[in-house]
C-alpha cells in the first residue's frame, strides 16, 4: 500500500510566490488608500499649503520711532481724536506715524521736547479760547533750538503784525509743518506754495511766470523762490523805498553769477549795465542815505515786473518796447514812445548792438590817448627849448 504523497519541490515554490504575491497587493491597496486621503485632507484645508515665495504678501516694515513717541502714538495714532476749544471749533490731535517718522525732527526729537507741559493727565482744549490761539501758543517752542533763527523772525513784517494782534499773520508751523517737517532747502517749490496760502494772487503771478514756471513744472532749482528774494525769516515790507533801491542787488546775486548765467545764455552784463547806468548809480548811491534823502529811480522791477516777470526773448522786441516806454514816462511824462531807442539796453556797443556807438567809442579809445600823449610831448619839447636857451 502507498504512503502519504509528498509534495515535489516545484509546488512549495509556487505557493510561497502566491503568498509573497497575496501580501505585495494588500501592500499597494494600503499605499493607493494613504495617498488618496493625503489628497483629500490637502484639497480640504486639513494640511495648510507651504506658500511660495511669489504668493507671500511683501509687508513693509514698520517706521523705527523712539519709545517715548511710540508710548504717544499708542492714542495718538487713533484717527478720531480731537479737542475742542471754547469757541466750539475742534482740532485733530491725531499724528500720522509715517510722517512723524520722515520728518527732519523724527531721529532728533521725541514728544515731549515740544510739548513738555503735558504729562499723564492732558489739559482740555478748553484752555484756549480757539484753535488758532492754539497754534500761536507754540510760536516760541522752536526757539528752543532756533534761537537765532527765532530772533530773525521778531523783525520781519509777519511779526510786526502778529503784535499788532492779527493772528492770521504766520508763524513757524503754518510754514515748516508741526509733525511732518521737511528739510526747507531740499524743498524750494513746496515753501512757495506755504506762501501761497495767504499770498493766494501773487504766488498765481510767480507760478506764470518765467521763474515760477520752471520751479513748479520742472522742480528747477537754479530759478529764484519766494524766500530768495524776500529772505526766510527776516521778511521785509516790500513796499518801502529801502526794498526798493536793495531789489536790484537782489537780482544781481543770479544775474551777476557768470557760471549760472552761462548755462542759459543770459549775459551777466545786464547787471553791468544797470549799475554803470545813471538810475543804476543813483540807486546804488541811495540805498544806505536815510528815507528823506533816497532817490526813488528806476530799478529791474519797473521794466521787467515784479512776480510776473517774462522772458524778453518770448515777450518779444515790441511788447518790450512798450513796456519800457510805459516805464519811463511815469518820471519822464513828455517822453514819446521811441523815448527807450536812445538806451543802449543791457548790452555794451558792438559791431551787432549799437555799431555806431560802438565805432565813436573805439576812435576814442585810441584818439584821446594820442592827444594826450601830444600833448605832453609837446610840453616837454617846450620845455627843453627853455631850458636850452633857443
Amino acid at each position: 500500500m502507498a504512503g502519504p504523497r509528498r509534495p515535489s519541490k516545484g509546488m512549495g515554490m509556487t505557493r510561497r510566490l502566491d503568498h509573497l504575491a497575496h501580501r505585495h497587493t494588500w501592500a499597494t491597496a494600503l499605499l493607493v488608500i494613504l495617498f488618496a486621503a493625503a489628497v483629500i485632507a490637502r484639497q480640504t484645508g486639513t494640511t495648510p499649503p507651504t506658500p511660495s515665495p511669489a504668493a507671500t504678501p511683501v509687508t513693509a516694515a514698520p517706521a523705527q520711532v523712539p519709545d517715548a513717541v511710540a508710548a504717544c502714538l499708542a492714542c495718538h495714532e487713533d484717527s478720531t481724536m480731537s479737542m475742542t476749544f471754547e469757541d466750539g471749533e475742534s482740532l485733530s490731535l491725531h499724528v500720522d506715524l509715517k510722517h512723524f517718522a520722515g520728518s527732519v525732527h523724527s531721529a532728533q526729537l521725541i514728544c515731549t521736547d515740544c510739548h513738555s507741559k503735558y504729562d499723564q493727565d492732558h489739559p482740555s482744549g478748553a484752555t484756549f479760547p480757539s484753535r488758532r490761539a492754539y497754534t500761536v501758543s507754540s510760536y516760541e517752542l522752536c526757539k528752543k533750538c532756533h534761537f537765532d533763527t527765532y530772533t530773525r523772525t521778531l523783525e520781519s513784517v509777519h511779526y510786526e503784525l502778529l503784535k499788532a494782534g492779527v493772528d492770521t499773520a504766520p508763524i513757524c508751523t503754518d510754514c515748516h509743518g508741526a509733525h511732518n517737517i521737511q528739510n526747507p532747502h531740499a524743498k524750494r517749490a513746496m515753501m512757495s506754495r506755504s506762501c501761497a496760502t495767504c499770498h493766494t494772487e501773487v504766488y498765481a503771478q510767480y507760478a506764470d511766470s518765467v521763474h515760477g514756471r520752471v520751479l513748479v513744472d520742472d522742480n528747477n532749482q537754479d530759478v529764484p523762490a519766494c524766500a530768495d528774494c524776500h529772505t526766510h525769516h527776516q521778511v521785509q515790507q516790500p513796499g518801502t523805498t529801502k526794498f526798493r533801491l536793495n531789489s536790484p542787488e537782489t537780482c544781481i546775486r543770479c544775474h551777476g553769477d557768470k557760471p549760472l548765467m552761462s548755462k542759459y545764455g543770459i549775459s551777466t552784463t545786464v547787471a553791468q549795465t544797470y549799475l554803470a547806468d545813471f538810475h543804476g548809480a543813483t540807486a546804488s548811491l541811495s540805498r544806505n542815505l536815510s528815507e528823506d534823502q533816497q532817490q526813488i529811480v528806476v530799478t529791474c522791477n519797473d521794466c521787467h515786473g515784479v512776480h510776473n516777470i517774462a522772458s524778453p526773448r518770448l515777450k518779444g522786441h515790441d511788447a518790450m518796447t512798450a513796456t519800457v516806454s510805459a516805464a519811463c514816462s511815469k518820471c519822464h511824462q513828455d517822453a514819446v514812445k521811441t523815448f527807450p531807442a536812445a538806451w543802449l539796453s543791457h548790452y555794451p556797443p558792438s559791431p551787432r548792438n549799437a555799431p555806431m556807438v560802438w565805432a565813436v567809442e573805439s576812435f576814442y579809445k585810441f584818439f584821446i590817448p594820442f592827444a594826450v600823449l601830444g600833448l605832453i610831448m609837446n610840453l616837454l619839447l617846450h620845455v627843453y627849448r627853455m631850458s636850452s636857451g633857443r
